[in-house]
């Protein structure tokens, strides 16, 4: 029977998470033999790749491994959008879960809304995180409690991690760019297939993103080099940044208005430390892009 979903999962060195993802694909409460899963170990130095072997061979759904040296994001989702059988891909990173009910929710949504190419689950808030962690992810939370459904502009588009993707729409757009290896290849996706004509909207789907941020230094460096990775988008697609949001006064700005949104949501007084979070992760950010556009001038 042909499946009708593919959850493509590109992982790099997620020996301690991945198997709270699979485990989770497990327990989808859609029918398993309609469902096919792809991994893409894109070059793990750890035990990501053993533990996946290990978990695939007891699942009870269709499965396909593939392993590589690192060739970077851009291309490990090709792997997926070439490879795959399903009518739809439902993109699951190696630090996230899943309700039980996130396929059926996202597939039924798709089936009802045809014009749509790209439907974004709505974050959830693990159990247990770390005030780093916690931080970083209400952020999403809230985002998702004030945004519309529909995305509708090109500076705000969703990215793969709790996403379902039309496989009709991201054919026809010729996939995602191998250039962007590390950052924004979703997003440029999504601008490429908004362009040509594709809605993308929000669902009341489900996911749980386990971030591994240990410590301020950690988020630091994180935004370094998305900033810096970023520039390589922003050169291609300039219309997918809004700067003047980005730069750190705006961030802290942004933090107080999230903040009071956040303590709605949760009652824990922790979120009034967004607009100092903000404006940090930001502060690195600007940073990492600026190193990236004077290092392109120097070629």
């Amino acid at each position: 029977m042909k499946p009708i979903v593919t959850v493509g999962i590109c992982v790099k060195n997620c020996e301690f998470s991945i198997r709270e993802a699979v485990d989770s694909i497990c327990d989808q409460d859609f029918p398993h033999e309609l469902m096919e899963v792809i991994v893409v170990d894109d070059g793990s130095e750890d035990r990501t790749l053993p533990v996946v072997l290990d978990l695939v061979s007891r699942m009870d759904m269709q499965v396909k491994v593939f392993h590589s040296e690192w060739r970077g994001l851009g291309p490990a989702r090709n792997v997926v959008v070439d490879s795959a059988n399903g009518d739809y891909i439902v993109w699951v990173d190696g630090d996230m879960m899943l309700p039980k009910d996130h396929v059926r929710k996202q597939v039924e949504f798709m089936e009802q809304n045809p014009k749509v190419a790209i439907a974004k689950a709505r974050y959830g808030i693990p159990l247990g995180e770390n005030l780093i962690a916690f931080l970083e992810n209400i952020v999403d939370v809230t985002k998702d409690a004030i945004a519309e459904n529909e995305w509708k502009t090109y500076s705000n588009l969703p990215g793969t991690g709790g996403s379902i993707y039309r496989i009709k729409a991201i054919r026809q757009v010729r996939g995602f760019d191998s250039n962007l290896k590390r950052v924004g290849e979703d997003q440029d996706a999504a601008y490429r297939v908004k362009k040509a004509g594709w809605l993308i909207y929000r669902t009341k789907a489900v996911f749980y993103e386990k971030r591994k941020l240990d410590s301020w230094k950690t988020l630091w460096d994180k935004y370094l080099w998305y900033g810096y990775d970023h520039y390589r988008l922003h050169h291609k697609n300039r219309s997918l940044f809004t700067f003047y949001k980005m730069v750190p006064p705006a961030s802290f700005i942004a933090g107080l208005l999230h903040s009071t949104i956040a303590y709605r949501l949760t009652h824990r007084k922790a979120v009034f430390l967004l607009p100092f979070q903000y404006a940090f992760k930001m502060t690195a950010w600007t940073l990492g892009f600026i190193k990236s556009q004077i290092a392109s001038r120097e070629f």
